[in-house]
């Protein structure tokens, strides 16, 4: 179970690490040029966006670097819950917008979120 956390919360951190990337590298019309998934920027100020895009690097970050370096890792499950948070926001933007297909994606990765945040917190909790 270790080691399927640890793939799980890797995967994650590396596609909300290139996604809050992205966020921040390009204006807003770039950004939502590169797909209809995109399109939920058109709901939110420049600022909204930066905020976000900060918010998925952080998590990312806490979904591995604590663990890696031994440092706090009690900050793991944490970022899981913090990033289950954002997901329920983008699935609430989806359901507004009535993009059915994208929340159903948005729900998976809350549920991901969700399995790493319960598997460091009861099933395989560093330290234990």
């Amino acid at each position: 179970m270790d080691t399927a956390l640890w793939i799980v919360a890797g995967v994650l951190a590396l596609a909300y690490l290139l996604g809050g990337t992205s966020q921040l590298a390009m204006t807003k019309e770039k950004y939502r040029s590169f797909g209809r998934g995109n399109h939920w920027v058109d709901d939110f100020g420049t600022g909204h966006i930066t905020a976000i895009g900060i918010t998925k690097i952080v998590g990312a970050m806490g979904l591995v670097l604590p663990a890696a370096v031994d440092v706090a890792p009690v900050l793991v499950p944490i970022a899981a819950t913090g990033l289950m948070l954002v997901m329920a926001g983008a699935a609430t933007t989806r359901f507004r917008r009535s993009e059915w297909g994208f929340l159903a994606g948005d729900l998976v990765y809350l549920g991901l979120f969700a399995f790493v945040a319960w598997g460091r917190f009861v099933l395989v909790p560093f330290g234990s």
